[in-house]
């Protein structure tokens, strides 16, 4: 069962702008977007409950306080996060388009609920910032592992040889709109 409630005030919590509340420093992404959110309601959520359901159309953002969550992608759960200050529902928000995975309490959880993003964002600067840099640092962990990936099946043949090109496309990829079209779904 869920259980919403009124945002914890954070002591010292003055500061307006790009500073973050009670001096909080802009190179701890995490901590900044906790300190952000201290007057957002908390939601409690129990083991096993989905956050957000993978093709859920964007609506809210959510910033982890406590417990983990399981990231599934078709079913399957492919990360775990525990950190406090983890942000869900960024790229479904930003990118204007559905869930690509689904956000499961692995065991009870409490989040911030960001209900308007754009509001709350545009409000805190410092906010958004911290979204980028947690976001930057994702991509930055993915492209690594690309890297690794294709430096591990490079001058091989048959389809192991295609990941380099696979790859080159994927690290290629600018702004636009994309399709996600599968065989069930080609328009998608």
């Amino acid at each position: 069962m869920r259980q919403e409630q009124p945002g914890r005030a954070q002591p010292g919590a003055a500061g307006s702008g790009g500073a973050a509340p009670g001096g909080v420093s802009d190179n701890r992404p995490m901590a900044d977007l906790l300190a952000y959110c201290a007057d957002l309601p908390v939601l409690s959520v129990p083991e096993g409950e989905v956050l957000i359901a993978e093709g859920s159309e964007p609506s809210r953002m959510l910033v982890l306080i406590s417990g983990s969550v399981t990231i599934e992608k078709d079913a399957v759960p492919f990360a775990r996060i525990d950190h406090p200050g983890a942000v869900f529902g960024e790229m479904s928000w930003v990118l204007d388009r559905p869930a690509s995975a689904t956000v499961r309490a692995a065991e009870p959880v409490a989040v911030h609920v960001m209900a308007d993003p754009q509001t709350f964002l545009n409000d805190h600067p410092g906010a958004t910032l911290a979204v980028l840099r947690m976001t930057a640092a994702r991509l930055e962990g993915l492209t690594q592992y690309l890297v690794d990936v294709k430096a591990q099946f490079a001058g091989m043949d048959g389809h192991l040889g295609m990941v380099d090109q696979i790859l080159d496309t994927l690290v290629h990829h600018q702004a636009g709109p994309t399709r996600t079209g599968s065989v069930r779904d080609p328009e998608g």
